[in-house]
């Protein structure tokens, strides 16, 4: 696992009063958690103020984002670092900094559960910032996303495992379509309960510790090819809000080296309301 996108805990320690880092904290629900603590200088946000446009079901335009990046002291130059509560919340977080061509952003490596475990510095205050001048780009690098109409295209090449493998990291009951969403989240997302036809599944807790860390390379490999995920192959991942399957996406682009992996943001919330696609149970 030879990546500087992904950092140790000790790291982040030695680099809490490095000027040219910024630590950004995602949470699921408001920021409940951040509020109860969080890692000193970090600064949180409920996920879909930060990480989505205010007015469309999309990311935000290059102008918003760098709008929102120079409030918080990031220039295009800032290393930031960020986690999650839960852990896929800081993937996801990655993923559209990354997607929005921000040069440096990196991954905590076992988020708030490895660094509480050991013991490390915590807080209560809300870091101020120093406003910075921020860049916006000039695109996205949508060579890491896939939208539904190409997965109905590649659908017979998914089913008779050609080259596209098609990758589902929800949990059992969603998959099995027994839910639309997790078990202990009101059960709302999508007008169907199932699955995209020829997916298989890998939840996405199987990439992890119990400390929330990632596994061996080994065992993440051994669980990809499992599922028919080889690195030669076209990789497409999706969850129910994509959030899971940017966790997947983090662990084989920059944890295996898989070249041709693209996370469907739409996921299952898009399609299992989409008119005229089909499922499976």
């Amino acid at each position: 696992m030879a990546t500087d996108r992904l950092v140790e805990p000790a790291w982040l320690e030695e680099h809490l009063d490095d000027p040219n880092v910024v630590i950004l904290e995602f949470n699921w629900n408001g920021t409940e958690s951040y509020d109860k603590w969080h890692i000193p200088g970090a600064h949180g946000f409920f996920w879909k103020d930060f990480l989505w446009d205010d007015t469309v079901r999309d990311f935000p335009t290059p102008e918003m984002f760098a709008e929102r990046c120079g409030a918080l002291g990031i220039s295009n130059d800032t290393t930031v670092v960020c986690y999650g509560d839960p852990v896929q919340f800081g993937t996801y977080g990655w993923w559209v900094f990354t997607y929005l061509g921000h040069p440096d952003v990196r991954l905590l490596n076992g988020a708030r559960v490895r660094w509480e475990n050991e013991g490390r510095p915590t807080t209560t205050d809300v870091p101020s910032a120093t406003p910075a001048t921020y860049k916006a780009g000039s695109g996205r690098n949508d060579h890491m996303r896939v939208r539904f109409a190409e997965i109905i295209e590649r659908l017979d090449d998914v089913k008779a495992g050609g080259n596209t493998a098609l990758l589902d990291h929800r949990s059992p009951e969603e998959y099995n379509g027994e839910r639309v969403n997790m078990i202990g989240a009101p059960d709302v997302g999508a007008e169907r309960a199932g699955r995209i036809p020829g997916a298989k599944h890998l939840f996405f807790d199987e990439f992890l510790n119990d400390d929330m860390t990632f596994r061996t390379e080994d065992e993440l490999r051994g669980l990809l090819e499992d599922r028919g995920a080889m690195p030669d192959r076209d990789v497409i991942s999706y969850c129910r809000l994509s959030h899971r399957a940017t966790l997947a996406y983090f662990t084989m682009t920059q944890l295996l080296g898989y070249e041709n992996v693209r996370s469907y943001d739409g996921s299952w919330t898009e399609w299992g309301s989409l008119v005229g696609v089909p499922i499976e149970k």
